[in-house]
């Protein structure tokens, strides 16, 4: 719950930089704070898993059950704690119901629509583009993941994290997670996104298309890259004993610990 209500707290706050500047730039500058936090913390976000837990079942460190009951129970918690946050939000930006959207909820409101009614209006070809931006986002979203391993200091996981952050969301790509929080908080707001608007145009392609972005295009990609070969023995004849060094040293750890 804590990573889908961390990552709507991100995306408000980058909708209120980037309405505040008139500058859209600025709010993707900010937004990934958001996801330093869920990383810092080690919580559980489920398009990280994507790629982590996956990973873990390909190098056979454990099962389809367990990953399967990982991933389901992510993305329930992620709903629950994006929605939460969004229905605080809206009595925050309402005054509890009793004043009209302004500000950054007309934002809002904007943002729900477009992105399922926008894709509703090309109908199959805007499946495939959300599908498509999907599998974008979560090919950045999850070499954040990967690249927090690169340094051992909190500065340094922070700066190698934000870069792709930074890079998917500037771009307008779908993030099912922020999803979570921006098309129900919109319908709460008022858009005209009625509950299967939302998962037919935009919640159920956009988890897929997160899913082939983060398990192929990130996880398996580098997994294949820097998974160690096979031991190649070596004798040193001078000593006559026997060692074997790998030929690669270098390992990305499919680990299910924290994404």
């Amino acid at each position: 719950m804590l990573s889908g209500a961390l990552l709507g707290f991100a995306t408000s706050l980058a909708l209120t930089a980037a309405t505040q500047t008139n500058v859209p730039l600025v709010g993707a500058l900010i937004f990934p704070v958001g996801f330093v936090m869920i990383v810092l913390l080690g919580l559980e976000l489920v398009t990280g898993n994507f790629a982590s837990v996956m990973l873990a079942g390909v190098d056979r460190r454990t099962t389809t059950a367990l990953i399967a009951r990982n991933l389901g129970w992510s993305f329930l918690g992620n709903l629950l704690g994006s929605v939460l946050y969004g229905s605080l939000l809206y009595v925050s930006l309402t005054t509890a119901g009793r004043e009209a959207p302004t500000g950054i909820a007309l934002k809002i409101i904007a943002a729900a629509e477009a992105k399922t009614l926008g894709y509703a209006h090309h109908e199959t070809a805007g499946l495939i583009t959300v599908f498509v931006k999907a599998i974008l986002c979560n090919w950045m979203v999850c070499l954040g993941v990967v690249m927090a391993f690169t340094s051992t200091s909190t500065i340094g996981k922070i700066a190698a994290m934000w870069l792709p952050i930074l890079t998917f969301f500037e771009q307008g790509f779908e993030h099912s997670v922020v999803n979570m929080f921006l098309i129900p908080t919109g319908m709460m707001l008022g858009a005209r996104v009625s509950f299967s608007d939302w998962w037919i145009w935009n919640q159920i392609p956009v988890t897929l298309g997160n899913f082939v972005g983060g398990f192929f295009f990130t996880g398996l990609f580098l997994y294949w890259t820097y998974r160690s070969a096979p031991s190649v023995a070596s004798t040193h004849v001078s000593t006559g004993v026997l060692t074997t060094s790998p030929t690669n040293n270098v390992t990305i750890a499919p680990t299910a610990a924290g994404l």
